[in-house]
């Protein structure tokens, strides 16, 4: 039996004992669809905060980039999964914790208003799971085989996503209460947000590029990025440009007119460049980690990375300009080319955006 605490962003967690979660899951290691997994197994016991709640996430498994609904669900600050049992994937994804496993450290009662409406977030299990054992969760993370019985396919909380959620479609207008009075998102960001991307629908056709300069005028106002979508400006081949970066190095984002010369479409060689990457140009970060391979969300298949793919500390997706899913909480790590970068070893660092 498991039910929701309910948790807001910031308060303080206890997550419990190995025993007591292993006692939550099913024989597949998974409660409600979501994989308890061996990387989560080193922080029970601990004192963490809750990052944000998990009330909803972004489907990156079946190409749709649509929203999926979550319950009873948090991220924890900091806590990412490093691979260890999943062929050393470095996509370095904030884990998910069922607010079955964690009690709060600290008597803080939730406000009136918030614990009304997680009311219909709760998650609530009425039946008792069978338990498994801390083999059968590293057991869990490997399926038999991938696409072909010579490969290796994983199974981790990205992989079943789709499992553990369901559709949330993006007028679901609870969801974005639920961003607000969880401690999610701050009630001025979540109003601009919703100005910003109501003129982005009306951007287009004649006078594109006078509402453009309206929008920028508009979001320059409000402190967020001018007019993040537009196409790159390459015709022939993508431009290439090795740097041979490594972790700890400063580098500064170039502007944005310079990464949409390297653009074919919304590509430079095969890897995508988001509209919400636009925020962070012109920054000074510092180089977290060079990325060689990572999951295929959809079969679990290790995929190696073919050119130069670079995340920087703290620059993640804050899911502002995303059509279909604003304010996903699961803080993706944005993927850089080298081209996209230049060193920066005396420049001070920047200040990625707050609850990255």
């Amino acid at each position: 039996m498991h039910g929701s605490l309910p948790l807001q962003a910031g308060e303080w967690v206890a997550v419990r004992s190995e025993a007591e979660i292993l006692a939550t899951l099913d024989e597949d290691g998974a409660l409600d669809g979501l994989p308890f997994m061996p990387e989560m197994l080193s922080f029970c016991g601990r004192k963490l905060r809750v990052h944000r709640r998990a009330d909803k996430t972004c489907d990156t498994v079946t190409g749709s980039t649509l929203g999926r609904r979550m319950r009873g669900t948090v991220h924890l600050e900091g806590v990412r999964c490093d691979g260890a049992a999943h062929g050393g994937c470095q996509a370095a994804c904030l884990m998910m914790w069922k607010e079955a496993w964690l009690a709060r450290a600290e008597s803080a009662p939730a406000a009136p208003l918030w614990r009304m409406v997680a009311g219909s977030a709760a998650a609530r299990t009425g039946q008792a799971m069978p338990g498994c054992s801390r083999d059968d969760v590293l057991r869990a993370a490997v399926r038999a085989q991938g696409v072909t019985p010579e490969q290796t396919a994983y199974r981790c909380q990205v992989t079943q996503l789709i499992e553990a959620s369901s559709p949330l479609s993006w007028w679901e207008p609870g969801q974005y209460l639920r961003d607000w009075l969880s401690g999610n998102v701050g009630l001025g960001l979540l109003l601009q947000v919703f100005l910003l991307r109501s003129l982005a629908q009306v951007v287009t056709g004649r006078g594109f590029s006078l509402k453009v300069k309206i929008y920028d005028a508009i979001a320059t106002f409000f402190g967020q990025s001018p007019w993040p979508y537009h196409p790159g400006r390459v015709t022939g081949r993508t431009p290439h440009e090795t740097l041979g970066l490594e972790p700890g190095e400063l580098v500064t984002v170039k502007s944005h007119e310079q990464i949409l010369e390297t653009l074919k479409g919304m590509h430079n060689r095969g890897l995508s460049w988001a509209p919400e990457m636009v925020r962070y140009c012109g920054g000074t970060y510092r180089v977290r980690a060079r990325v060689d391979r990572i999951l295929d969300e959809k079969t679990g298949v290790m995929l190696p990375m073919k050119n130069d793919c670079i995340v920087l500390e703290d620059v993640v997706c804050q899911s502002e300009c995303s059509a279909n899913r604003l304010f996903c909480p699961r803080g993706i790590y944005a993927y850089w080319r080298e081209i996209w970068l230049e060193r920066a070893d005396s420049a001070p660092e920047s200040q990625a955006s707050p609850g990255s």
